[in-house]
């Protein structure tokens, strides 16, 4: 029988060694890369089970009202989420007003028309200011614009636009600087930097032979963004104005500086409010443990929980459908 060449057996020999070893080697990365997504998954449905199972004690004590309630007693244990819920939801509203024109005009300047070394800077700047403590927004708020927003827009908008049947009663109140509307100018100013780092990286991936065309034929610089940069990019400009909503939903510390923090329901802009966030931040330190109040906050914090999952979740598929188009 022929034997084979000892240098050519010890090479299979090494071949399979190696692939045994890179077998072994895909397994384990498989094992860990599948318990790492398990691992958010298990986190995630961990954080909603205690929130919920925390708050149990006031979905059973106030029912379907707590989510109507506008009360907010800790005397007389009575609680309710309507308050908190309509100031998270119009500070987030004010926040998208003012953000999302200004972070969409940022973003078609910085790929469109803005110079690329300028460009680079503007474009590093917006990136730092998303990494901005929410306290620091807080602060420099409380400071700056609560007292400009008392003695120079709150005034104003009143003396013109008070008085004006329906749209007057956003624009009634005390200046006091703080309120809805402070919140939702800090909240615009904090989420801008995620929306427009969306939106620059969407106009950045358009084919240039669209915007090219378009030019080719005459249109205008509003045109080719009208009708051709919209048109193409929307899905995933819609994903980053979801993903900043997600953002303003679930700030705390930023707001809490600037809202006023008052368990009050009112159409006023001006008026002080709070929000989910807010309001757990301030009441959680004085609630025992076991207390209504404790399940009212962690009540409030699975309603939170529900809201922002529910905008991330439809922020997914907008991004998703922007790639596929």
């Amino acid at each position: 029988m022929m034997e084979l060449p000892s240098s050519l057996t010890a090479q299979d020999g090494s071949v399979a060694d190696g692939n045994a070893h890179g077998r072994l080697g895909d397994v384990v990365f498989g094992m860990v890369a599948r318990l790492a997504g398990w691992s958010i998954l298990m986190v995630m449905t961990g954080i909603i089970l205690v929130l919920v199972w925390g708050g149990r004690q006031a979905f059973f004590t106030f029912g379907p009202t707590f989510l109507t309630s506008t009360a907010w007693n800790p005397i007389s244990q009575n609680f309710g989420a309507a308050t908190s819920i309509f100031g998270t939801l119009v500070t987030t509203a004010v926040a998208l007003l003012f953000a999302v024109p200004f972070a969409f005009g940022v973003a078609f300047w910085l790929v469109e028309m803005a110079p690329p070394a300028l460009a680079r800077f503007i474009e590093t700047a917006v990136q730092l200011l998303a990494a901005v403590p929410s306290i620091i927004f807080g602060m420099w708020g409380f400071f700056i614009v609560v007292p400009f927003m008392a003695h120079y827009v709150e005034p104003t908008a009143t003396h013109y636009l008070g008085h004006i049947p329906g749209i007057g009663l956003l624009f009634r109140g005390a200046p006091y600087g703080t309120g809805l509307l402070t919140g939702g100018i800090i909240l615009a100013i904090m989420v801008t930097p995620f929306i427009c780092s969306v939106m620059t990286d969407v106009f950045v991936s358009i084919p240039a032979v669209l915007k090219e065309s378009a030019f080719g034929l005459g249109a205008t610089r509003w045109e080719v963004m009208h009708q051709v940069v919209l048109p193409w990019s929307r899905q995933a400009v819609m994903g980053g104005i979801m993903l900043g909503t997600g953002r303003a939903l679930g700030e705390t510390m930023a707001v809490t500086f600037v809202i006023g923090n008052s368990n009050r329901l009112g159409w006023s802009l001006f008026a002080p409010g709070n929000t989910i966030a807010s309001l757990i931040a301030l009441e959680f330190p004085e609630s025992s443990a076991g207390s209504l109040k404790l399940s009212a906050l962690l009540a409030l914090g699975a309603i939170l929980m529900i809201i922002s999952f529910v905008t991330l979740a439809c922020s997914r598929i907008f991004l998703q459908r922007g790639k596929v188009n």
